[in-house]
């Protein structure tokens, strides 16, 4: 487990598993997880020791999220289940002590997230009108998955007036549109939380996670006033594709590749989703089968 390069034994993950308060069902949990965060595509050394709030979201999918007990509904992202805090929990204690990233010596985050104590969640499968994760992938849908991102604690958007998918969609391309995202200049995987009411409108009005993936694309545009030139001389050398327009004069878009974008749907009633943008591309989401 980097950046100490301690050994997560089955032995070490119970330990922590136990001071995190988890179940003994917890644990084929935690083993996937772990395997996950350690895979080289997801640079866990960069998550562990970088300056940026980024921290380890866990995403649990199939039937262990009925059988242990994970929230994907109301507040699922917050407090009130004891899967998701013991996990999340237990997954930050494995990368504080088996992986030796504590505060100020091998973690050096600047500000650090409240997300980076515990965040894990699945997703509301009974509401959503799409299939779930794993499927996106080619994954048996009868199986269960832990999928591992490293992303921000998540940003709320709220649209109670958006009468139609795109009108919803376009409040989600504007929360996204950020300046001060690592996304925005670093590209890489942006993980999208849509609300069961946002997802039923926009899954109404005939919209595919396909569909989503490439109007998020299109319209997650930043003014050129917001963005300042020591920016635009960046995005001109690194990504000029993203650029609308003379030096960005008619918009800089935050993501050309749709396919970046990862799609769920959790929570409860009310019209809010919600946004979480990533470390950018030096890390991708990896995805486990639970034993």
């Amino acid at each position: 487990v980097e950046p100490r390069l301690g050994q997560a034994t089955n032995g070490k993950i119970a330990v922590n598993a136990v001071m995190a308060g988890c179940e003994p069902s917890h644990l084929p949990v935690l083993r996937a997880a772990t395997r996950a965060m350690c895979n080289a595509r997801f640079n866990l050394k960069a998550l562990q020791s970088t300056t940026h709030p980024c921290t380890v979201l866990v995403l649990v999918s199939g039937p262990v999220v009925e059988a242990i007990g994970v929230n994907g509904a109301y507040n699922a992202m917050g407090q009130g289940s004891k899967a998701n805090a013991t996990i999340g929990r237990a997954v930050r204690l494995i990368l504080t002590n088996v992986g030796g990233a504590s505060p100020g010596v091998l973690d050096r985050a600047t500000m650090g997230s409240p997300a980076k104590y515990s965040f894990c969640f699945s997703e509301n499968t009974e509401a959503n009108p799409w299939q779930a994760y794993p499927s996106d992938l080619g994954l048996d849908p009868d199986g269960s998955y832990v999928t591992v991102c490293g992303v921000e604690g998540p940003h709320n958007v709220n649209d109670h007036f958006g009468r139609t998918g795109e009108e919803i969609l376009l409040t989600i391309a504007g929360t996204l549109a950020s300046p001060g995202a690592n996304n925005f200049y670093l590209k890489g995987q942006i993980v999208v939380v849509i609300g069961p009411e946002h997802a039923e409108v926009i899954a109404g009005d005939g919209f595919s996670k396909s569909d989503v993936r490439r109007y998020l694309s299109e319209h997650a545009v930043i003014p050129r006033a917001l963005v300042s030139h020591a920016l635009i001389e960046v995005l001109e050398q690194r990504m000029p594709e993203h650029l609308l327009g003379s030096r960005g004069c008619d918009g800089v878009r935050m993501m050309t590749d749709p396919e970046n974008f990862i799609i769920l749907v959790a929570g409860g009633a009310g019209r809010q989703s919600a946004v979480l943008p990533t470390f950018g591309h030096t890390t991708q989401a990896v995805t486990e089968r639970i034993d």
